[in-house]
């Protein structure tokens, strides 16, 4: 290390490697990594971008976290005894106003084939090529539902969403991109469904599709967790954001998205909503030594209470912010309980293990306004100014100010709010006011951690932060230090839909722009 400069760009970037999985919440707390299929990855919630689809937020929430697209026979269902939703505070209360609930249901075919008189049933999840919802060529089927819960998650006013074409609350889910020889057209398929539904309560049609997308996350994550291991010339570079490898480039997830309009979230004169996912399980699980012929419950009996084992609103929380102890606590918790939390938030403690880690003295690269409260605005109130509520009880969740117009995909700030600050641009619809997958989370909290909001702000005064919250407390102030600061993969450059549903095709199994597999044999 030749330069205070050097040292500390490679210290922040070790923050992800002291804070957990970074990508963005992939299997960020203990428990959550016994139950993949439960596992919030992201969460993004925007303004919707689509040509004519102004007024419309779109929520997307990623479970299933690192699915190889090669990962066979029985590829990557959502799980049947799982409850997945996605929460609306809308009166800035930390309770949740609306639920969006999905559960799945996989519904078994057998089929089978006539091997020497006798009708064997296949080992595989699919006896030909798929082109359409529901075909006869899939072992499984899968499928779900939508409810919209009003009031408290399990006490409230529930109603089914339905198809406005037929009027079925029952949905097909396309089956995960096995390869280009079964499904030769992937996105002509999972196109299909993609449905316009009727939301109860709503005036205006919404928009529906669960099925797996490739992972729109970008990061090293080889690299970080090897101590750093890239060149400084790369990584204290600002023109070299994306000269790294993003090794999670050719891995899937499963999106459960919905596009609504804003008039169907917000309550009263307050255009601010807050939002986040959770995942729960039933509270006992009996496991069955003789498991029954079915792909719904066979292997175990689930009964009791719900009980939520995963949570998201703000990416990186769990990761960098919550503390190893409660990390598990942190996922069965709600917002309205987050004052337990509140410590980690003011007074947060990796800027602090970064100069340990380099031998630095207190306050060498952290910043010094303590309590933080930069933080606690980005966090948990919302930016005054920008997408605090009216009316706000201290909460982690992401906020959306829904009457700020979305900014098409071409004029994104990848550095969302503060790139926009120093740009001195228009597009103040991204992070942390609400998320866009093209937000570049990454380099955004790192810039936030070592201070980013607070110099940025005392060159503009476009935000309220509190009076601690000045260039003066950072000691990366100086020649704009803070803001040069990248993991070397550039969020920006990520393939994306410009429409509804917004994240790309998933990465096939096998064939043209499938992962791992050798061109050829």
């Amino acid at each position: 290390m030749k330069t205070k400069y050097g040292q500390l760009a490679k210290a922040c970037l070790l923050l992800f490697a002291a804070g957990g999985a970074m990508a963005s919440s992939h299997r960020e707390a203990p428990f959550i990594t016994t139950a993949p299929k439960v596992d919030g990855t992201d969460f993004y919630m925007f303004s919707s971008y689509e040509p004519g689809r102004a007024g419309f937020v779109t929520l997307l929430a990623n479970y299933q976290p690192l699915q190889a697209p090669h990962g066979g026979p029985n590829y990557f269902k959502m799980d049947p005894n799982g409850l997945y939703e996605i929460h609306i505070d809308n009166n800035g209360d930390a309770r949740e106003d609306i639920s969006f609930q999905f559960r799945f249901k996989n519904k078994l075919n057998s089929i089978t084939l006539p091997i020497g008189g006798a009708n064997v049933a296949i080992p595989l999840t699919q006896a030909g090529a798929v082109t359409g919802p529901n075909s006869t060529n899939l072992n499984v089927n899968e499928t779900f539902t939508v409810d919209v819960m009003r009031g408290d998650r399990r006490g409230g006013q529930r109603a089914a969403i339905t198809n406005a074409a037929g009027g079925s609350a029952t949905f097909d889910k396309p089956v995960d991109n096995i390869g280009n020889k079964t499904i030769p057209n992937y996105k002509a398929y999972a196109d299909q469904h993609i449905y316009t539904v009727n939301i109860p309560g709503c005036a205006l049609p919404g928009k529906l599709f669960v099925g797996q997308r490739k992972d729109p996350f970008a990061i090293g994550l080889g690299v970080v967790f090897d101590l750093v291991n890239a060149p400084l010339a790369v990584i204290t570079d600002p023109a070299l954001i994306n000269a790294g490898v993003n090794v999670i480039d050719g891995f899937n997830t499963t999106t459960l998205a919905l596009e609504v309009h804003k008039t169907c979230l917000t309550a009263g004169n307050d255009p601010v909503i807050g939002a986040w996912t959770t995942a729960s399980l039933r509270q006992g699980q009996l496991l069955d030594p003789t498991p029954a012929p079915d792909h719904q419950t066979s292997s175990s009996r689930n009964g009791g209470a719900w009980t939520q084992v995963s949570r998201l609103g703000m990416p990186l929380v769990n990761e960098v912010v919550i503390g190893l102890p409660v990390k598990d606590r942190f996922n069965s918790s709600k917002p309205k309980d987050d004052a337990q939390f509140g410590v980690f938030v003011t007074n947060p403690t990796f800027p602090r293990l970064l100069e340990i880690a380099f031998g630095q003295p207190a306050g060498a690269f952290a910043p010094s306004n303590l309590p933080r409260t930069d933080l606690v605005a980005a966090f948990l109130t919302g930016i005054k100014g920008l997408n605090q509520p009216l009316n706000v009880t201290p909460s982690e969740m992401l906020r959306l100010n829904t009457s700020i117009a979305a900014t098409p995909e071409a004029q994104q700030n990848r550095l969302g709010i503060v790139g926009n600050i120093l740009a001195g641009g228009t597009d103040n619809a991204g992070f942390p006011n609400g998320r866009r997958p093209k937000d570049d989370i990454v380099d955004i909290t790192l810039v936030a951690a070592m201070g980013g909001l607070c110099v940025a702000n005392g060159n503009n005064n476009a935000f309220q932060l509190g009076a601690a919250c000045n260039p003066a407390a950072v000691p990366l102030a100086a020649n704009n230090t803070v803001f040069k600061l990248h993991d070397g993969v550039d969020q920006a450059v990520i393939p994306l839909l410009p429409q509804f549903p917004y994240l790309n095709t998933p990465v096939p199994g096998a064939g043209p722009g499938s992962a791992g597999v050798p061109a050829t044999p």
